[in-house]
């Protein structure tokens, strides 16, 4: 019989060592008697340099158990043991050295910033005897005129209540002003309400800074559109002469000149708006055309002086400056009534309220808005007919037209009584076309009446 090379014989067993209880122990033997154990010796631990020439003490920072069995700990730490520490406290490091929201030297009660404990010099002549026998008087202010406006004896421009003390000088600093100025003037774009911007600058107290009102305003106006240049140069005209007089008329220009070649980098029309904008100051006499004169061609601005003489040296330069920026928009007026012409006409064919309104205020002549009354009233007048015998449709339709712009806030109800009013100059003239004219008029007042749109006296009365 063949063996395979891989199987093994019986004979093979018999060279191998013999297996027995010496060698390998019991079988089965849990516990492992008879048999030897290997045991590791525990290497002796080395002593690190550092500890030879940096003893410490025993104990030092030792974690001591409080009770048997416990896992409380207490952990002496570095720097807190007042015995070897002193008098020293990390707890208020963070909060200073007095601890959280005080300061203390040298154990007083206050920290002594301004050295009020000094002797004050009755010989200074900055001394005021009522003020400075109390060291702790003293005054607000921002502005480096107020310590000339309290010994000069002037009234105080304020008080604050929260100090309980007289604030001499602007209430503000310069860039609050600035701020507050610049919130008021964008707020008068979409209002057009100048008695706001009045009373706002009124009640911030900054006589001093008066100037800046100038130059904010017109600045807001270069990155505007037509319709707020327009309401700036109103505005100007509003604030002279109260609260911005001559002198800071005349100096918020100054500032704005020199400051000129800033603006061109951003607004490249900048000289040619800003002309306009002193010509029409000169026109609505905000500003004396000696202002213009006394430029002796020595300052960054003077090319915008030259743009505005040559605006004032024109034919009806009057006439045509107080329309400089167009009728609001920057349109010409008689382009505006064709606009105004059409939209009314489109409405009288469709009535759609809402996109009537949507035309209305593109636009953008709220001042202009008493001129859509009168020819919206004209136009359902020739829409009716010459002959008024019945009850006029146009005429309602055109009265609640004006009562959704009036209920929306598009159109004023002073707008309303101003077109009215000058329909009825013009009704002579256009009882010739209409000659039911004056009847129709009366009843679209009365309409205008019941639907609390209009609140002047009838014609009649």
């Amino acid at each position: 019989m063949k063996v395979h090379p891989n199987m093994t014989t019986q004979t093979d067993f018999s060279k191998r060592p013999e297996v027995t209880v010496d060698t390998m122990g019991k079988v089965h033997n849990p516990s492992g008697q008879g048999v030897a154990a290997f045991t590791a010796k525990k290497k002796p631990e080395k002593t690190t340099t550092d500890n030879a020439h940096h003893p410490q003490k025993q104990n030092d920072h030792q974690t001591r158990k409080i009770e048997e069995g416990s896992a409380r700990r207490n952990i002496t730490r570095k720097k807190t043991d007042s015995a070897t520490t002193g008098h020293y406290d990390s707890r208020n490091k963070k909060h200073g050295g007095a601890g959280k929201g005080k300061w203390v030297k040298d154990g007083s009660d206050h920290l002594n910033i301004l050295g009020m404990d000094e002797p004050l010099d009755e010989n200074d002549p900055l001394y005021v005897a009522e003020e400075d026998a109390d060291p702790s008087s003293f005054i607000l202010s921002s502005h480096e005129t107020a310590d000339e406006l309290r010994h000069s004896g002037a009234e105080p421009s304020a008080y604050d209540a929260s100090n309980d003390k007289a604030v001499y000088g602007p209430m503000l600093t310069c860039a609050e002003f600035k701020i507050r100025v610049s919130d008021a003037v964008r707020e008068y774009f979409d209002s057009s309400d100048a008695d706001e911007v009045v009373r706002c600058i009124d009640e911030m107290k900054c006589r001093e800074y008066h100037p800046e009102v100038v130059k904010r305003a017109i600045s807001l106006g270069l990155d505007a559109g037509p319709r707020e240049r327009e309401l700036v140069s109103r505005l100007l005209a509003c604030l002279h002469p109260n609260p911005l007089s001559d002198d800071c008329l005349e100096l918020g220009f100054e500032v704005l000149l020199d400051s000129i070649d800033d603006l061109v980098i951003d607004i490249p029309d900048a000289k040619a708006m800003v002309g306009s904008f002193l010509a029409r100051a000169v026109v609505d006499e905000v500003v004396a055309p000696a202002f213009l004169s006394n430029r002796n061609n020595s300052h960054p601005g003077d090319c915008v002086v030259e743009k505005a003489v040559q605006l004032l040296s024109r034919e009806h330069c009057t006439a045509r400056l107080e329309k400089v920026w167009g009728p609001g928009d920057g349109r010409p007026v008689s382009e505006l009534k064709n606009a105004m012409d059409q939209l009314l006409k489109e409405y009288l064919l469709s009535r759609e309220l809402d996109e009537a309104a949507s035309c209305v205020r593109e636009l953008k002549a709220k001042h202009f808005h008493h001129e859509l009354v009168k020819r919206g009233v004209k136009i359902a007048m020739e829409e009716d007919g010459r002959d008024h015998a019945s009850k006029s449709s146009s005429l309602d339709a055109m009265a609640a037209l004006f009562k959704f712009l009036v209920q929306n806030s598009i159109v004023s109800e002073f707008q309303v009584a101003k077109g009215v009013q000058r329909l009825e100059k013009i009704l002579p003239d256009l009882k010739l076309d209409v000659p039911a004219a004056p009847s129709m008029l009366d009843e679209f007042e009365t309409l205008a009446r019941e639907q609390g749109f209009l609140h002047i006296p009838s014609r009649k009365a």
